[in-house]
């Protein structure tokens, strides 16, 4: 059972609760996710024809918006490819619109060398990037026949690493790596993808390594890296001198105790990002239905940015109860 080591104290800890301030704002978006209209829209459908190709080779017949917009739908509705190609035709039908549907096997070609656009950062001014990692399964043999006929091997997965702003809940950094890669070797790869300044860096302790405090410093310098500490940590050498970010962190928790230090230090946001990856599950799921790597890559930019546009559409606003 999960917590179970802890089981006797984790009673003294009541869950918090929370109410909703904009219900029917908030409602209205729930309903739009569903909307065709939204993921089928009116500038997809203008720019559906490819432009010609200048250079020697084939003319595609469909734009790279073209492709993302149905592998958009696949995701979100969870179809199969052959069943995206029915679901647009039939959309192009309803709309009276001669436009060609791309079919399976095209929509399977195209993802491997899709490029979809990087997430921008909605926020105003220096992003709190908010970074944590997930499981995702690789379809394969169903639980029933895995249950009635076995299997000799442990079902394969991949590692999602994210970067989402604190302010707005985006996703605005992914990568896709084996199981078995740490967390703290894939934070300079997601700052890569960071644009605007950082404001602060936040992780959970499996990040608390010496190398990510000095990869976060070095581009952004002004960025508050917090990170909680191990229990076995202790101050480095110059700690009485010129204390580093760890070292203060140190001496709050001393100060303060650890559910002190995680209020003073705006750790507490670090349950965003958690958010973040449930909303992940629910909506998309939790397993990768391509075959290929690239075709994953693509599958897992798709699924971010149909998330980012389901919450410019619209996100809770909460008040703690007491």
């Amino acid at each position: 059972m999960p917590f179970k080591a802890n089981a006797a104290r984790r009673h003294r800890i009541p869950k918090q609760r929370y109410r909703v301030t904009n219900w029917a704002e908030y409602d209205a978006a729930l309903r739009q996710w569903g909307s065709l209209t939204v993921w089928f829209s009116a500038e997809a459908i203008a720019a559906w024809r490819a432009e010609p190709r200048t250079t020697r080779g084939g003319q595609p017949h469909y734009s790279a918006l073209a492709i993302q917009t149905a592998l958009t739908l696949s995701a979100v509705f969870r179809l199969a490819l052959r069943q995206t190609e029915g679901l647009i035709g039939s959309i192009l039908q309803l709309l009276g619109l001669g436009l060609a549907v791309p079919d399976h096997s095209t929509l399977s070609r195209r993802a491997e060398t899709l490029e979809v656009p990087k997430p921008c950062p909605g926020s105003r001014g220096p992003v709190h990037l908010l970074v944590d990692s997930t499981g995702l399964r690789l379809c394969g043999p169903g639980e029933w026949l895995t249950e009635r006929h076995g299997t000799r091997r442990r079902r394969s997965w991949r590692k999602l690493h994210i970067g989402v702003d604190a302010e707005t809940g985006q996703i605005l950094a992914s990568e896709l790596t084996p199981h078995d890669v740490d967390d703290g070797s894939q934070v300079e790869p997601l700052l890569d993808q960071i644009t605007e300044p950082l404001a602060s860096f936040i992780g959970e302790g499996a990040y608390d390594q010496t190398g990510i405090y000095s990869t976060v410093a070095q581009r952004h310098p002004d960025a508050d890296v917090i990170i909680p500490p191990r229990s076995t940590a202790v101050p480095s050498e110059m700690a009485e001198s010129t204390p580093t970010q760890r070292d203060r962190h140190l001496h709050s928790i001393a100060e303060h105790g650890r559910t002190g230090w995680q209020t003073r230090s705006g750790y507490t946001r670090r349950a965003l990002v958690e958010a973040a990856i449930s909303r992940l599950k629910r909506v998309i799921g939790d397993a990768l239905r391509s075959r290929t790597d690239r075709r994953r890559l693509t599958e897992v930019a798709i699924a971010i940015a149909a998330l980012n546009r389901m919450l410019e559409l619209g996100r809770p606003k909460f008040v703690r109860i007491t």
